[in-house]
């Protein structure tokens, strides 16, 4: 084994910390740290989606544990979908605590650009609204405004987000997945990450070619218009974690031994 690199997991949009369990347990069979936390409203967290007024709310359990990383170790973190958007904080608050950042079919900016450009164009994209089939999009800014908040069906899991995953998972989602605010108009400000910090983290980006969630082409747009030094391609679903733990699993290794 290499050297023991510390992974910092972040979920996306209604799900939890749950999400990483097989990816969290290789790692650490594997000899590495890793820390997966609930983000506000999220997985098991005891807040309401209701009482998270803020995105920087919503982001908080981030910030904590980044802060808690002492000031000689640099870490692998790791987003996931909406985690994109959780991670550019984190990248942007303490850049000289990340070797590198990955963003698993996530949503990734540019430095000095709104990261709410990639949330409309993906809305944009989607917004015929057979993409989300019988999940539920909640507009407490009105339906001429873009959505607040999202809760994923179970159909929606089983065929277009979970479809390359065992059964087992598509049921334990279901039963564990909880409404995620958006937070598209916070968004708006270009200055939310800077070329001098977010700019300054070297950024893999994993895509994963079989994803109907975030789709392959989406994925490349964000990615063209992004810094990013690397892509690493999986042929997955959007829940990469859980259909190919295992080339996940290989890819984050490889990044760690490259950027550590």
């Amino acid at each position: 084994m290499g050297k023991r690199s510390h992974f910092i997991l972040v979920h996306g949009a209604g799900h939890g910390a749950w999400c990483w369990y097989k990816l969290a347990s290789l790692l650490e069979l594997a000899g590495h740290k890793v820390t997966a936390m609930d983000l506000a409203g999220c997985g098991i967290d005891s807040t309401s989606i209701s009482e998270v007024k803020s995105v920087h709310e919503y982001v908080k359990p981030l910030m904590e544990v980044m802060a808690a990383v002492p000031p000689d170790e640099r870490v692998v973190i790791v987003g996931h979908s909406l985690g994109g958007m959780s991670i550019s904080f984190a990248i942007q608050a303490f850049p000289q605590k990340i070797a590198v950042a990955v963003f698993a079919t996530a949503l990734i900016g540019r430095p000095d650009s709104p990261l709410s450009e990639s949330f409309i164009e993906n809305y944009r994209r989607t917004s015929d609204g057979s993409t989300l089939l019988d999940s539920q999009l909640y507009f407490d800014e009105g339906p001429e405004n873009l959505p607040t908040a999202v809760l994923f069906g179970e159909q929606l899991l089983r065929e277009k987000m979970y479809q390359l995953c065992p059964s087992e998972d598509v049921k334990l989602a279901s039963k564990l997945m909880r409404p995620s605010k958006i937070f598209v108009s916070e968004l708006h400000d270009s200055s939310l990450f800077t070329k001098e910090r977010y700019g300054s983290v070297p950024k893999v980006y994993i895509k994963c070619t079989k994803d109907e969630i975030v789709t392959e082409d989406f994925q490349q747009w964000m990615i063209n218009k992004a810094s990013v030094d690397e892509v690493i391609e999986i042929d997955s679903d959007h829940m990469v974690m859980l259909s190919k733990p295992r080339e996940l699993f290989n890819c984050l290794l490889e990044v760690a031994e490259k950027y550590i």
